[in-house]
């Protein structure tokens, strides 16, 4: 399984500018995280069109990604506009049949990275990008928020919001190609929310954890002989997907622990 990562811009080419920011500086960033989080996948290989500040031309880095018959050519970015835009979008290329497996990805991509990034949903879009039309393998481009909205920035310039935004990635290419941890269990890694020894207390933490778009359930458990409902938070593919999910859910005041599947 072959990745191309492309951290969008470089070198001359700053992409975006706003609130002390630079594309480029941030699509590398999320770049390298993504590209260390997937080494926790051994039958991954990943490519990285830069690793450092330098100027590459779009045309070189699809004739890289063909040349080196990459699965997925995966190109990271964030936005700017007027500076009162924000939120998440996501692009594939605008002439693909209706049934193609890059629509299938970019709807997996999408639903992890929004539910991760905490930031309004753009959409699934479509554009005649240069990546995403001469790249021979299924190509998406995501844009990370808009640097020039305070808020978005704000966000941007936090190391753990990134390596979010990364994870989020990761638990995307993870269910797109069914990848499997060199670290966790078959069944990966659960996120456990509370137990309670009355049904509706659970089934209340529940329906909060749902409105926020994390997924929930309730199990049934016995505990040194005690019957309580147990709250599962998700189930994630690696310990780093689980932890990135667990500070989101702290900041709603909600402590969670990390129970691996066995």
């Amino acid at each position: 399984m072959k990745i191309y990562l492309d951290a969008g811009h470089g070198g001359e080419d700053s992409g975006a500018i706003g609130n002390g920011l630079q594309e480029k500086e941030v699509a590398l960033d999320l770049a390298l995280r993504v590209r260390r989080m997937l080494r926790d996948y051994p039958q991954v290989l990943v490519k990285l069109s830069r690793t450092t500040d330098a100027t590459k031309s779009l045309r070189v880095r699809t004739n890289e990604a063909n040349s080196w018959g990459a699965n997925l050519f995966l190109s990271l970015h964030c936005n700017a506009f007027n500076g009162r835009a924000r939120g998440y979008e996501d692009f594939i290329y605008n002439k693909l049949p209706a049934g193609s497996v890059t629509r299938n990805y970019q709807t997996i991509l999408h639903e992890k990275v929004l539910r991760a990034i905490g930031i309004p949903n753009r959409g699934k879009k479509q554009a005649n990008f240069h990546v995403l039309r001469e790249s021979n393998m299924p190509a998406i481009l995501t844009e990370n928020g808009f640097i020039d909205h305070p808020e978005d920035a704000k966000l941007m310039k936090q190391a753990a919001w990134r390596e979010k935004v990364a994870a989020a990635h990761v638990e995307g290419l993870v269910e797109i190609f069914n990848l499997k941890s060199s670290s966790s269990s078959k069944e990966g890694y659960q996120l456990i929310a509370g137990s309670f020894a009355k049904k509706a207390n659970a089934t209340a933490r529940q329906a909060l954890l749902t409105s926020k778009q994390i997924p929930a359930t309730v199990k049934e458990v016995s505990i040194t002989g005690k019957k309580l409902y147990r709250v599962i938070a998700g189930t994630y593919p690696s310990r780093t997907a689980a932890e990135s999910e667990q500070r989101r859910i702290l900041q709603m005041g909600i402590e969670t622990f990390i129970l691996q599947n066995s």
